[in-house]
């Protein structure tokens, strides 16, 4: 047993993937491999925060990737403050016992204002004139500088968006080994199988070959930690599988009346308070809100109806898959295995906002991963990026209009409950004494005190 640990999010990694990552598999070969169960909905935020406090989402408070604050009347996704987060995380446990205990937080989400010892957390500088320029947040705040100096700035542009490739997995695995030597604990998240795998299937030549190279990548952070004796834990949140049938639910909330919009100089923009009802949409997940009780019914009965949806949860369906939190929609709607939810409200592309064909994850009141494309029907779309890039560059006003708003090039999706273990998330772990052949999300935070010698609590 060893009082250093590296826990690895290799987010959307699955036996199918695990296949072609041959530097991973000597993990699992040293010590085992687990079925990973995951929680409802199966996305990032929720499964991180159910690793790292061994609560489901009705206690800890994250329901997905974003939510309908009811007290500010705005939808947001990817927030980034810890305090949103309910419940005590691993390592604070930990610190009962060892109040020293160094922690490194590597890309995990709700990082800012954690209680980490060290952060690194993407974190774009949004000038006053509406440029965006890559960059990170970091605490302490000197390391921001050492770490631009040593790497070059946080590769924003490839961590997401048409552009997105291994260049940002790579320049976190390089921070990773620059911490991981100081601190008893590192979390890292790497994002690079998110990509190919919803561009173009998880079964896709592509996906392969992000597998491989994520494996490459992941290898020289591998070495450090088997030479250093560092007990290492490959854990992923969910297993993205093959879709193809996007499902517009906010337009048929808003062809039956239930959703209302409201106009400016940017198009229409979705109206949540005077909506009766509408989603957000969180891949294969929606969140459905519905001012009016006495309107509960008659939303599910047209969502049940609605090709694409596998089942509504109302009251009882959320406790029985623990999302019975306040900030939950009133119905949760999930998508059958091969759709997803879009988040689109408009019923005229003509008026759509002109932030829908941007990369815009803070204005679009739900997840878009068409933002992973540039639109291939625009036969000028690399022409107008690369104008819109030298504006940039020579300081004025740009907007990086090349999102499609055609959905059907999405060949990947998430967050529903996984039906085949091969596409469900798996655990790797260095240490064969802590074997299991599978275990619950919920329970990653017990593993991970077991594995340091930190005393179990009861919740």
């Amino acid at each position: 047993m060893s009082d250093k640990i590296l826990v690895l999010d290799v987010v959307g990694l699955t036996p199918r993937a695990l296949q072609h990552m041959n530097s991973l598999r000597t993990v699992a070969a040293a010590g085992f491999q687990a079925e990973l169960g995951t929680v409802l909905p199966a996305v990032t935020c929720s499964a991180q925060s159910t690793f790292l406090t061994g609560l489901m989402p009705r206690d800890h408070g994250i329901v997905g990737n974003g939510w309908y604050f009811r007290e500010l009347g705005e939808v947001f996704l990817w927030r980034q403050h810890n305090k949103l987060v309910g419940g005590e995380k691993v390592w604070e446990t930990i610190r009962r016992e060892r109040p020293d205990y160094k922690v490194a937080n590597v890309g995990w989400w709700y990082a800012m204002g954690s209680t980490t010892d060290t952060t690194i957390t993407p974190r774009p500088v949004y000038h006053a004139d509406g440029r965006k320029d890559p960059d990170c947040w970091t605490w302490p705040p000197e390391l921001h500088d050492e770490l631009v100096a040593e790497l070059g700035p946080f590769p924003l542009f490839t961590y997401w968006g048409p552009t997105a490739d291994i260049s940002s997995s790579r320049w976190i695995v390089a921070a990773a080994r620059r911490l991981m030597p100081q601190h008893d604990m590192t979390l890292v998240y790497v994002p690079h199988l998110d990509y190919d795998h919803q561009r173009f299937g998880p079964d896709s030549p592509e996906a392969v070959r992000a597998a491989q190279e994520l494996d490459d990548t992941l290898a020289p952070l591998l070495a450090d930690a088997r030479d250093s004796g560092t007990t290492v834990v490959v854990l992923s949140e969910y297993g993205i599988t093959p879709v193809s049938r996007p499902v517009d639910i906010n337009r048929a909330l808003r062809r039956a009346g239930l959703l209302h919009v409201h106009t400016n100089a940017t198009g229409e923009l979705l109206d949540p308070w005077t909506s009766r009802a509408f989603a957000v949409a969180d891949h294969q997940v929606a969140h459905v809100y519905v001012d009016d009780p006495a309107d509960r019914d008659h939303v599910a009965a047209l969502l049940r109806d609605l090709p694409g949806v596998a089942e509504v949860l109302d009251d009882d369906g959320k406790t029985r898959y623990g999302l019975d939190h306040a900030r939950a929609g009133d119905l949760v709607a999930v998508a059958e295995a091969d759709a997803w939810f879009t988040y689109y409200y408009w019923l005229d592309d003509d008026r759509a906002p002109d932030f829908a064909r941007l990369v815009e994850i803070h204005k679009k009141p739900g997840y878009d991963p068409a933002e992973l494309f540039m639109d291939p029907e625009d036969r000028w779309v690399k022409l107008r990026a690369a104008t819109a890039l030298a504006r940039k560059k020579a300081g004025m006003r740009y907007a990086m209009q090349v999102v499609p708003l055609d959905p059907s090039p999405v060949r990947g999706s998430h967050g529903r409950l996984p039906d085949n273990p091969e596409d469900a998330p798996v655990l790797l772990c260095s240490d064969p004494a802590a074997r299991r052949e599978s275990m619950g999300a919920t329970e990653v935070r017990d593993l991970i005190l077991e594995l340091v010698g930190a005393p179990v609590p009861t919740h």
